[in-house]
């Protein structure tokens, strides 16, 4: 490694490429609650898109392998390093380019983080909505793993906001792909292939976003249910009705325990019927005029109450918000309670009732107790294993995730597969989809040197 440390020292400077004791442990792993931390060859940190294009010209001519890293925000191993390899990290480029108010578009380096982008857009009257649960994710992660969150019933997720980017391929060639524009049909759509992609085809240095109208008044409603099933199966009927929620979630009993009890949050709710409730429905609207807001909360109501809630509580402002903020940190509560690994799926919403049913079966076959709550708006669920015994553990993940196949699902709706789902993304995918995904990694990516050992596998692995 002494000559290809030599040439990253002169395209970056001395001080942002480190090595052995210099390494920091964050830069070792992301927020995934499996897999072993990696300390790599190098951590390099790049300022710009130039010196960018030059460590991966300088990678690719050494063969040495690359991933790179935004916040470590993730939960799939997805920016975890290799030991033989270069981390590039974007704590450096935070730049935000530009705000472009009348196309209602931002323009952002990679290491923006969710929170920074919307300080800066607050006074204008803007937001970036995409809120995947900790404002400290950066754009650059999040369109790596195409990131979603509780308000993606309203706003859609990652890919559905980003207008354009700027990468750097493998070789050290840089591409832009997209603009300011919202549509276009121009030849293969190189944006869309790029999110999600994980950091295997390409490595993101800008991000052209749209920004949303900032909305000024909003409920938070709270509907107790004796059933988690009864919860999913009144979902339909809200989406239906044209009430527009912002946020749309389900959180079983002991997970609400668990966020209320660590945010110190009592939202009082009586006695009674705290003590018939198995799960909680959690619904979040907003608007620019409190008259319809308000007209549309009282709408809400009936419908939840006729479709089995126990009760209705519309909560305060402040007692609605901090739920929510609580509802955010689920991951460091369960994490904190002792989970041994927490998931996401995704399924038709229609689906939920059974496919909970089956969890639950398979959790009790293996002595594993799994706590709940998700998006049930858009069928993203979130599980918190706790099972211990690792080979157990990993049996009752590969069911789970094959249960979710089974009901016409996915393995994940917004962590992303990284190093830590890899086998079971390639135990359950398509076949002829992986082989065609495998020949898209090898024109991007001929040597194999981004995000080796993720995703697909190897870098050896494909054509």
């Amino acid at each position: 490694m002494t000559e290809i440390l030599e040439q990253l020292r002169k395209i970056v400077g001395e001080p942002h490429v480190l090595v052995g004791e210099a390494i920091h442990s964050d830069y070792t792993h992301d927020e995934a609650m499996t897999g072993t931390p990696v300390a790599p060859a190098a951590v390099v940190l790049p300022g710009s898109t130039d010196e960018v294009a030059e460590v991966l010209r300088a990678a690719a001519e050494h063969r040495i392998p690359v991933v790179a890293r935004g916040s470590g925000t993730g939960l799939s191993g997805g920016c975890r390093p290799v030991t033989d390899g270069i981390l590039l990290a974007f704590d450096r480029m935070k730049a935000i380019r530009d705000i472009d108010v009348d196309n209602q578009v931002a323009v952002v380096e990679p290491g923006v983080t969710l929170a920074e982008l919307n300080e800066a857009l607050a006074p204008l009257g803007l937001t970036y909505p995409v809120s995947p649960g900790e404002t400290t994710a950066s754009l650059g992660g999040n369109v790596a793993t195409n990131a979603g969150g509780m308000r993606a019933v309203r706003y859609g997720v990652t890919r559905h906001h980003v207008l354009g980017l700027e990468v750097v391929l493998a070789d050290g060639t840089v591409l832009r792909t997209g603009g300011k524009f919202v549509k276009s049909s121009s030849g293969y759509d190189l944006t869309q292939l790029l999110i999600g992609s994980e950091g295997t085809l390409a490595v993101t240095t800008e991000v052209i976003v749209k920004v949303e109208p900032r909305l000024g008044e909003a409920a938070t409603v709270l509907a107790p249910f004796g059933s988690l099933q009864e919860v999913t199966r009144a979902v339909p009927h809200i989406v239906r009705s044209g009430v527009t929620p912002s946020i749309l979630e389900y959180i079983d009993v002991l997970a609400m325990a668990g966020i209320t009890r660590s945010a110190g949050l009592d939202l009082g709710i009586p006695d009674d019927v705290q003590a018939r409730t198995l799960a909680y429905l959690v619904v979040v609207l907003e608007g620019t005029d409190a008259e319809r807001v308000a007209h549309d909360v009282e709408r809400l109501g009936t419908l939840v109450a006729d479709h089995g809630a126990l009760d209705v509580y519309v909560l305060p402002s402040t007692a609605g918000a901090q739920l929510i903020a609580a509802r955010e940190r689920a991951f460091f509560v369960a994490k904190a309670a002792g989970a041994d690994d927490i998931v996401d799926a995704v399924i038709p919403r229609a689906s939920i009732p059974d496919y909970l049913a089956r969890v639950g079966e398979l959790a009790g076959a293996r002595g594993a107790l799994i706590t709940v709550c998700g998006h049930v708006g858009d069928g993203n669920v979130h599980l918190s294993v706790f099972q211990p015994d690792p080979d157990v553990r990993h049996e009752l993940i590969r069911a789970i995730f094959g249960a979710a196949i089974d009901c016409g699902g996915a393995i994940s709706g917004e962590h992303g597969i990284g190093s830590e789902k890899m086998e079971y993304f390639l135990e359950t995918h398509d076949p002829v989809a992986l082989a065609l995904m495998r020949s898209i990694k090898s024109v991007f990516d001929p040597a194999g040197i981004l995000g080796p050992d993720r995703l697909l596998g190897a870098k050896g692995d494909h054509p």
